[in-house]
């Protein structure tokens, strides 16, 4: 099934100039990227896509890291299409927890858990279903800025 999806190269990806790498690890994929852009992402866009996660004891801290308060860096968006683009995408991210992700994903190769912290660097977010996409995609796109 054609589909359309969201990722985002968050600010700890950013940082260490990792965007190349992994776009280019995508390009295995054989999806069409449909978008893409670098933003200066505000409280109020992080806030509109982490909604779900809001009142939970690390939602603070999310928002910090979306909007790079950590890393003091942007946020690389891309909206890619194709065949099951969805499960494709979230397979080669990987497990939430860089840890836990296997070291061939995006997530195992270049994520990081901060154990005195307790926070994780993801690198990288990917819509987890096709309303999250939808929902996702029209938060950091307007339908103008899609190449169809």
């Amino acid at each position: 099934m054609k589909e359309r999806t969201l990722v985002l190269i968050k600010p700890d990806a950013v940082a260490k100039r990792l965007i190349g790498h992994i776009i280019s690890d995508f390009e295995f994929l054989r999806l069409k990227m449909i978008g893409l852009k670098l933003l200066n992402v505000k409280k109020e866009l992080a806030e509109k896509h982490y909604k779900d996660h809001e009142g939970k004891g690390f939602y603070d801290e999310l928002i910090k890291y979306i909007t790079g308060e950590f890393h003091n860096s942007n946020v690389v968006a891309i909206v890619y299409e194709g065949e099951n683009a969805i499960k494709q995408v979230r397979d080669l991210v990987g497990a939430t927890n860089p840890d836990k992700a296997d070291s061939f994903s995006l997530r195992g190769k270049y994520g990081k858990v901060h154990s005195i912290h307790g926070w994780h660097e993801t690198v990288i977010h990917a819509s987890d279903s096709q309303e999250a996409a939808e929902r996702e995609i029209s938060l950091w796109f307007s339908k103008e800025e899609l190449v169809e």
